[in-house]
């Protein structure tokens, strides 16, 4: 019912989760994550459990190959979930259940993976990777959301589209971007919407906010005020349209 990607971005350090769906509010449930840790997406019957206790193996300096079989193993319905996890060195670690709705699988690559279930055929899922490969010149949201676009075009969930979600952490516990769309017939054209009038104000005012290298962030209302016009005037240039 889902398909996702966790990725590293070498470039910059950033973690994040993508992911659509055929259900209600996949934000809320399905990405987890956190800056210089790693990032999980938990779904087909989603355990929350594995994106909390996952993160927290991460955290522990477990790799994602032993974070995801901790959590599977602890699972008594590890037959129909899907899980996959990227760790703070970008190794990624997969695990699609036995009892998973067809199609179900999983693809990756270096520092990225993606994986779904419930999908219209495996060029759902080689779709997206091949696209956020053929991406790597673009920044780190705007891949992410044209990988899922091309998932989309490959056919995407089989049962149809209702929501979508993109998080990004960068050196803190708390994401970097985080947008969502809980309901709406066309989900990933919603969220490109929202992620352009994220870039005019919200993203660069989250970035002043406060940090663990700047604990009271930046107070100063005119400062604030020059940031952000300054990066959207840049953004909007690398962005037209």
């Amino acid at each position: 019912m889902t398909w996702s990607i966790v990725a590293k971005d070498p470039a910059t350090g950033r973690f994040a989760v993508a992911v659509t769906t055929c259900a209600f509010a996949v934000g809320a449930r399905v990405p987890y994550g956190c800056g210089g840790v790693g990032a999980v997406a938990t779904q087909s019957f989603v355990n929350p459990f594995i994106g909390v206790d996952g993160l927290r193996l991460l955290q522990e300096g477990r790799s994602a190959e032993e974070a995801l079989a901790i959590v599977v193993a602890a699972d008594p319905g590890a037959s129909q979930r899907q899980a996959h996890i990227i760790d703070a060195l970008g190794r990624t670690a997969v695990f699609t259940g036995s009892d998973c709705v067809d199609w179900c699988g999983s693809q990756a690559a270096e520092h990225v993976s993606v994986a779904g279930n419930m999908l219209a055929g495996p060029a759902v899922v080689a779709d997206t990777l091949a696209s956020y490969l053929a991406h790597a010149d673009l920044d780190f949201d705007e891949r992410l959301l044209i990988a899922l676009d091309a998932g989309e075009r490959a056919g995407g969930d089989k049962r149809g589209r209702q929501s979508a979600a993109l998080r990004i952490w960068s050196s803190e516990v708390f994401p970097a971007i985080d947008i969502r769309v809980d309901d709406h017939p066309e989900p990933l054209t919603e969220l490109r919407r929202l992620w352009r009038i994220a870039h005019q104000r919200y993203v660069p005012f989250q970035a002043a906010g406060p940090s663990r290298s700047l604990p009271g962030g930046v107070l100063d209302r005119a400062e604030l005020d020059r940031r952000c016009t300054a990066y959207a005037d840049d953004w909007n240039r690398r962005h037209p349209g």
